[in-house]
């Protein structure tokens, strides 16, 4: 008997909670669930439309190997417009502007770019940057070109940006400038950077001199 009495109290005590938290109580797990399917739909569709994206972008690379300007740049358009969140978009940026680039089209490449720099993530960001600065050298706009590079550049590019700004000080004949910045993307750059090479070739055209690395300085006798 001891034990119902106890078991009716625990009851009652239940009910009382009840009466004053459930409402709440349920509320926070509608919310919950709420949530977590929110979340999972939210992965479902990321996943659909990175799959759809990486359709679209296939397409965009059979069209620039075919050399289809049309179709390139409806299908840059469409993952642009449509999948502008995922990194096909911005990859297919860069390359329907590598592609207008080597078909002499600037202006279609100069828009690519800027779309990328508007929309990508900091590296696609600065990887357009520097392209679209070459861009612009090639057209002789040098102001417009050292400023699209003096800002929004990740530091992990900064040999290149460096290097860029070389070129551009070249082109303007500007040539003591110019070593400077080749010695420091000389510098910058490690040894086994594909365009390291380069870099020595155009500084020493302009009679500069390779900075020594310093592992390789010889040190004073002690």
């Amino acid at each position: 008997m001891a034990y119902d009495l106890e078991e009716q109290e625990q009851l009652a005590s239940l009910k009382a909670f009840w009466n004053q938290y459930g409402n709440l109580i349920t509320w926070i797990l509608i919310a919950a669930l709420a949530t977590f399917a929110g979340y999972n739909f939210w992965n479902r569709y990321q996943a659909s439309q990175a799959g759809e994206a990486s359709v679209l972008y296939g397409q965009l690379q059979e069209a620039i190997v075919k050399k289809d300007a049309a179709l390139t740049a409806r299908a840059a358009g469409d993952l642009e417009s449509k999948y502008g969140k995922t990194a096909f978009a911005q990859m297919g940026a860069l390359a329907a502007a590598k592609a207008a680039f080597e078909a002499n089209d600037l202006k279609t490449a100069k828009a690519q770019l800027q779309w990328a720099i508007d929309h990508g993530d900091d590296e696609y960001q600065s990887v357009a940057r520097l392209r679209l600065s070459g861009v612009l050298l090639d057209e002789k706009n040098y102001a417009e070109a050292d400023k699209v590079i003096s800002t929004g550049v990740q530091p992990q590019f900064a040999a290149e940006v460096s290097d860029r700004k070389g070129d551009i000080l070249v082109a303007q004949n500007k040539l003591a400038e110019a070593r400077t910045a080749y010695e420091a993307a000389y510098k910058a750059m490690a040894k086994a950077h594909p365009g390291r090479q380069l870099v020595q070739v155009k500084l020493e055209s302009i009679g500069g001199t390779v900075p020594a690395d310093p592992a390789t300085e010889t040190k004073p006798a002690a």
